[in-house]
């Protein structure tokens, strides 16, 4: 007769917390009420949408001590992640109104914290599947909806933000709030639902109706970005391809090749920033148009920003007087670094850019490594996001922020100073993941 394993208690209320369903429901639920963030605020309320993060992070803490004995406190957050938030937290003390800037630190700590979870308790697979799942559910019942409230009933109905006109081939809104957020949820779901493809995670029946379900939505959203998403990810993917082909004695050189090449890339985009927006027509004019308005008010605090608020509080200097100028309500910049830099200043926005460049690194050079096709997940997902934020600000709470803590937790557990320590410590039992 065998004793039991330390690592897996015998009391319920532990050993619920501590099992594989319980940490698979939590990363379902998880990603499901970030996501559907517009959907309930919508059905029920903010005060109903803080109600369920707050209660996920209660349950959340309970797995970590749950499993306590098996994660490392080194292991736990990466240091690019703490340094970026304490920023933002540390901004309260010159921010015009620190009240707003506490809540706007303290949402950003609930959905991090929530990623952090998600991270420790799910390995790649598991999340890129968890993620798969709630996609198809969130974009089945968009277009649902869609065809619900645009064809079927006679007067449409405003549920949800949707305006009811998929009869005219967009653009479509789903549950999500906006075509662009639609657009970009849809192009996130076919990264995760090729890497399920490719991973034989899933059959192919299902494969093949995701990705066109994804591929649907992308399109019937007529979001500009959608495209430029697309192009990036495709990019991204054929650059990871090669890598992955080319001998292991070789890599070096194509790393840096391409390495290079992103750099160039970069820099003439920007460089011909005027020139590309002209081109690319109205949508993004107005875009430009909005930066611009920007410019002068990231000068006033270039080093530190005006603290940090996340989302834009309507009455609050300098966004209401930006809004009155334009004669607009925006409550992003729409473009997550201009964001950083009104908000957190250079400061705040060379801690986030660290924050995740790292994680692309470090997940790249892994995924270029490993065999397996799941790797590939985390650099993928990070491109989207980070190409997204030239256009939204998703990146910086909400989902979009989630999702990026998550890879950079996932990253931050290969390559990096934590494994040469832990390597260093032969004794210690290996970390037992259910």
């Amino acid at each position: 007769m065998t004793s039991p394993s330390p690592a897996a208690p015998t009391r319920w209320l532990p050993a619920l917390l501590h099992s594989a369903g319980m940490a698979r429901a939590f990363t379902l639920a998880a990603f499901a009420a970030v996501l559907s963030t517009n959907a309930i605020q919508w059905l029920a309320g903010t005060v109903t949408y803080v109600a369920v993060v707050v209660g996920l992070c209660l349950i959340g803490l309970g797995m970590l001590i749950a499993r306590r004995q098996e994660i490392r406190f080194l292991h736990l957050v990466p240091i690019s992640l703490l340094a970026f938030v304490g920023w933002c937290a540390i901004s309260a003390f010159w921010s015009d109104s620190p009240s707003n800037t506490v809540i706007g630190t303290i949402s950003q700590l609930g959905i991090a914290f929530l990623a952090i979870v998600v991270g420790h308790v799910r390995d790649t697979l598991q999340t890129a599947r968890a993620l798969g799942d709630v996609m198809r559910w969130l974009l089945s019942i968009s277009l649902g909806l869609e065809i619900v409230i645009g064809i079927l009933l006679p007067t449409p109905l405003h549920l949800f933000g949707i305006d009811g006109n998929i009869a005219e081939l967009g653009p479509i809104e789903g549950i999500f709030g906006s075509r662009n957020m639609l657009g970009f949820v849809a192009v996130l779901a076919l990264v995760t639902f090729f890497i399920e493809w490719r991973s034989a995670s899933v059959s192919p029946r299902l494969a093949g109706f995701s990705v066109a379900l994804a591929g649907i939505l992308a399109v019937l959203s007529r979001s500009p970005t959608v495209f430029v998403l697309a192009a990036a990810v495709g990019l991204a993917t054929a650059a990871l391809t090669l890598v992955r082909q080319v001998r292991p004695h070789n890599r070096p050189v194509v790393q840096w090749v391409l390495g290079v090449a992103v750099v160039i890339g970069v820099v003439t985009a920007y460089l011909l920033r005027h020139q590309i927006i002209r081109a690319a027509g109205s949508e993004f004019s107005i875009r430009a148009n909005l930066w611009r308005t920007l410019a002068p008010y990231v000068r006033t605090y270039p080093v530190q920003g005006f603290g940090w608020f996340g989302p834009w509080p309507g009455d609050q200097y300098p966004f209401d007087t930006i809004n009155y100028l334009l004669d607009r309500n925006y409550t992003t910049s729409l473009n997550g670094y201009a964001d950083l830099l009104l908000q957190v200043g250079w400061v705040g926005l060379f801690l986030f850019v660290g924050l995740a460049g790292v994680a692309v690194v470090r997940s790249w050079l892994v995924a270029s490594q490993r065999g397996s096709i799941v790797y590939a997940w985390v650099p993928l997902v990070l491109v989207t996001i980070l190409t997204n934020s030239v256009f939204e600000s998703v990146a910086l709470f909400g989902a979009g922020w989630m999702i990026l803590v998550v890879c950079a937790v996932r990253a931050g557990q290969t390559r990096s100073w934590r494994e040469r320590l832990s390597a260093s410590t032969p004794d210690e039992p290996l970390p037992h993941r259910a």
